[in-house]
């Protein structure tokens, strides 16, 4: 159902709904319209006709295009962070949080509402409230990750930030470039493409209380499982 005809109008008004009901119609018709045109092409006119609604409807909900935009950001920016510190929580096998995190950014540009283009390729990045959103997705994605090192490993908070940040980095990046490529590489093999490099990197530094072990004279320091 498109967000339109979930705007059905009836005898040329729109159709009653409650008012958390009518926001989440506006949010879903003005996601399709700053995906497809970008923010700069989208207007006001054009989000009321996909939502089947008049403008005064839309203005009652939201103020103006930028405040439809952010709460759109916001969403979307929660849900970003919240894959990822699922990802963390989910198990106390470091090489599947890992992948966890992994696939929480593919998930996410993988998603076939395209909502990631606002969070990752917004053509407003230069507005500072647009900008400190997206900010505070690298901030609280690395943070989860960070707090993950620092309990597991013992190392210190810049060098555990440094780590999250390489992390968080390389799933964004790759996960964009797979899509871009149209996704020649099936997605559970980039995951396990990505994940894999990413583990090897990470498994060289030990659990806490762990002596570190060497072989063929270079260090294993496995976090947790198998390195390999």
């Amino acid at each position: 159902m498109t967000a339109a005809s979930s705007g059905a109008q009836t005898a040329g008004r729109p159709a009653r709904l409650p008012r958390s009901a009518r926001r989440k119609q506006l949010l879903a018709a003005a996601q399709e319209v700053f995906v497809a045109q970008g923010y700069h092409a989208a207007a006001m006119d054009d989000i009321a006709e996909r939502a089947g609604v008049s403008k005064p409807v839309l203005y009652q909900h939201f103020p103006g295009k930028l405040e439809l935009y952010l709460a759109l950001l916001d969403t979307h920016c929660d849900s970003i962070i919240a894959k990822v510190s699922s990802a963390m929580a989910a198990t106390t096998d470091n090489k599947e949080r890992v992948s966890g995190a992994v696939q929480a950014y593919f998930d996410f540009v993988d998603e076939e509402s395209g909502a990631f283009r606002l969070v990752f390729d917004s053509d407003l990045r230069n507005e500072p409230a647009v900008r400190a959103r997206v900010e505070r997705v690298e901030r609280e994605c690395i943070a989860a990750i960070t707090d993950t090192i620092i309990s597991d490993t013992g190392v210190s908070r810049s060098r555990a930030e440094l780590l999250a940040s390489g992390l968080v980095g390389a799933a964004e990046t790759a996960a964009q470039f797979w899509l871009a490529g149209g996704r020649q590489v099936p997605k559970s093999e980039a995951e396990s493409l990505l994940a894999a490099l990413s583990w090897r990197g990470i498994a060289g530094f030990p659990l806490q209380g762990e002596a570190p072990s060497t072989a063929q004279g270079e260090a294993s320091f496995p976090l947790q499982g198998e390195a390999s």
